[in-house]
């Protein structure tokens, strides 16, 4: 019998390292552009030219404690842990709407000690959690259909509707398609997906039309050079920054936009000062850089043994690369403006610890569930049995040969 490690556990490890480089890689360009958005900014305003980087570099250091906390936690906990998380978010949403700080038009953070915390961005996890259990329990038959989507609509139903109170629609609309995308990997029915999909696209139009401000966004999207100094000013100065950086960019630290024409320039639109400044060839490399962030999260996914590590896995990942997309197209006026910042390029202290600590959770995902190293027994016919026995009984008959042979010399010798 022989033992060799396989290459699934090699795999896995490699897999996990894309995973993490990737993520790695994107903060790292998320804090070179931070400064360069917000240097100018932070000079005039702050007297440091170096604050925004400095609290990033402060998150960043709480969010790594975070992942490796859950890193090292086994996933499979927080399938326990989905319901009590759910309604943890739920009290977060409702002290938002109760005591939370307004900003930007937007009730959506609390205070802390001094530290602002946006509830909505955990209750993306908590949606994703209650999703994946449900199903597992629907696979396993522990719940039966109909009661897991009263659960599920009930559940995250209620997170969503408290997150349009904020209002929010942006992160509602990553809630959703966190959900579906678990949805879809749990291997629900694609007539009950179709329903799911026309029912939220129902809904999401009713409530753009029932608010004047996301109407006004929705047609400034379609034409913002009817309002160029209102609702079609950012995406104008957008386009303005892409344009001019052109295929290589003008620079980095060169950027024109930053010099307060362009709003959030740090946050919601940083990728338009990576492409001001970077060019299509930057540009390029952070889509190339959540691409590779997908495809390692995915196989991930599909390497975990159970259902609910599967669904987990999937639906963390999917959830931070539609957010990415969505922050893209916003900025590049493929969709309306949403408000969405860029997962772990954007500044921002609870997107930012928020997304490690999933990583953590996919990386926990990949260490504990995954297929890794097992025993492999060597088969070996009857035939070559046969003949490793007739080897053997020979090496027996010399060696026992040449003890006698050994011994009578050495009895002469003696003698």
């Amino acid at each position: 019998m022989s033992t060799a490690r396989t290459g699934s556990a090699v795999d896995a490890a490699r897999v996990r390292y894309l995973f993490l480089v990737s993520a790695v890689g994107l903060m790292l360009v998320g804090l070179v552009m931070i400064y360069s958005a917000s240097s100018v900014s932070d000079y005039v305003t702050q007297g440091d030219s170096a604050y925004h980087l400095k609290r990033q570099l402060l998150w960043i250091a709480l969010g790594a404690v975070m992942m490796l906390a859950a890193m090292r936690l086994d996933y499979r906990v927080l399938r326990r842990l989905a319901w009590p998380a759910m309604l943890v978010t739920l009290a977060g949403l409702l002290l938002v709407l109760a005591i939370g700080i307004e900003g930007g038009g937007a009730q959506r953070w609390i205070d802390v000690g001094g530290l602002t915390i946006q509830p909505s961005e955990y209750a993306k996890l908590a949606c994703v959690m209650v999703t994946a259990h449900l199903l597992a329990q629907r696979r396993s038959r522990e719940l039966a259909e109909k009661d897991m989507w009263g659960r599920l609509f009930a559940g995250t139903g209620l997170v969503m509707g408290l997150v349009m109170l904020q209002p929010d629609m942006g992160t509602t609309v990553s809630i959703a398609a966190g959900i579906y995308v678990v949805l879809l990997l749990g291997g629900v029915d694609w007539r009950a997906l179709g329903g799911v999909l026309a029912a939220g696209a129902a809904v999401g139009m009713a409530a753009i039309l029932v608010e004047p401000y996301r109407a006004t966004r929705l047609f400034s999207f379609l034409n913002p050079w009817a309002d160029p100094q209102g609702s079609g000013y950012q995406a104008i100065q957008a386009m303005l920054a892409f344009g001019s950086g052109g295929i290589a960019g003008v620079g980095l630290g060169m950027s024109r936009q930053k010099y307060f024409y362009l709003p959030a320039a740090h946050t919601d639109f940083i990728y338009a000062i990576i492409g001001e400044e970077t060019g299509l060839i930057g540009s390029l490399v952070v889509v190339i850089g959540f691409a590779l962030f997908a495809y390692a999260g995915i196989r991930i996914a599909l390497s975990a043994r159970d259902g609910f590590g599967r669904l987990l896995a999937g639906g963390i990942t999917a959830m931070i690369v539609i957010q990415a997309l969505m922050n893209m197209a916003a900025v590049t006026s493929l969709m309306p403006v949403t408000g969405i910042p860029m997962p772990l390029v954007s500044y921002g202290g609870s997107t930012m610890t928020f997304t490690m600590m999933c990583i953590g959770i996919v990386l926990s995902v990949s260490r504990y569930g995954s297929h890794g190293v097992r025993v492999v027994r060597k088969r070996v016919s009857s035939k070559e049995h046969m003949h490793a026995r007739v080897d053997e009984r020979r090496r027996d008959r010399r060696s026992h040969l040449s003890g006698i042979v050994g011994g009578r010399g050495a009895s002469r010798r003696r003698a």
